[in-house]
Formats: structure tokens, C-alpha cells, sequence
């Protein structure tokens, strides 16, 4: 199956959306990779960078895995002796989704930038798969 990559740049306390919606919604994708980088390799940095199913409203570093509609969650720690993390923290599903996705960065330090860097699996679904990530993401749309 065809991978397809993103990447930017993330201000604090800040939102990407990436477009992935189609008309018929018979397109899925799964990461396969989410990665992050400082954007300054001389700052302090404590960050949150996540991939929701549904746009935030609140952009917060608390990581919820209970929160059915995160899809993927990167912590990630930098003091100001090395240019590199400390910490690299990646977990994300490996649920198959059809619609839009929302990256959202948090800095609970200095309020720095972070780099993202993501890849997906795309994959044809069939009409029983399109209809229950469809449905799916109805009813994380619908939800307070």
C-alpha cells in the first residue's frame, strides 16, 4: 500500500488539520510513523504533540488514552546541555481512519516550536469498512 508523508511546524499551543476526507470516504489510512524535532536545537523544551480524529478546542499537554478519538501521541523532552532529546516518547493506534485528522502542540516549558514529521498508510476500503469509519467518525463528531 502507498505511504503518504506530512510535516511542519508546530507554534505552541497550536493546530494543523490535514486534509484526507473524499466524496465516497473509500480511502483509509493508518500511521505507520510520527516522529518530532526541535525546532531550535539550543532551547529547553517539554512538548505534547498529538493526532486527533476530531478538531481541539483546547490545546492541553495531558495525554487521555481514554480519549477515543486520539489517534497518536508523541511526549518529547529537551534540557539545554545537548542538542538532542532526552526523551522521545511515540505510542500511536493502529486504528484505520477515512476522514480529516488534527495534529495539535503543546510546550509545557518555554512555549517553543516542534517539528512533525508523520507517515500514513493509505488503503482502499471496501463499502462494510467505509461505512464503519464513517459511522465511527460521526459519533466522535457528535460527542460534547
Amino acid at each position: 500500500m502507498p505511504i503518504k508523508s506530512f510535516r511542519g511546524l508546530l507554534a505552541d499551543d497550536s493546530q494543523d488539520v490535514i486534509n484526507l476526507h473524499t466524496i465516497d470516504g473509500s480511502t483509509g489510512y493508518r500511521i505507520v510513523k510520527f516522529q518530532a524535532m526541535a525546532a531550535d536545537t539550543a532551547k529547553v523544551q517539554q512538548s505534547v504533540l498529538k493526532i486527533y480524529k476530531v478538531k481541539q478546542t483546547t490545546i492541553t499537554d495531558d495525554i487521555d488514552f481514554d480519549d477515543n478519538t486520539l489517534l497518536a501521541a508523541i511526549y518529547f523532552t529537551k534540557n539545554d546541555d545537548t542538542k538532542y532529546p532526552i526523551t522521545e516518547s511515540t505510542i500511536f493506534d493502529n486504528e484505520v481512519f477515512n476522514q480529516d485528522i488534527y495534529i495539535t502542540h503543546k510546550d509545557a516549558s518555554t512555549g517553543e516550536s516542534l517539528n512533525y514529521y508523520f507517515e500514513l498508510e493509505q488503503m482502499k476500503l471496501d463499502l462494510t469498512a467505509t461505512t464503519a469509519a464513517t459511522l465511527k467518525d460521526i459519533r466522535n463528531e457528535s460527542r460534547p
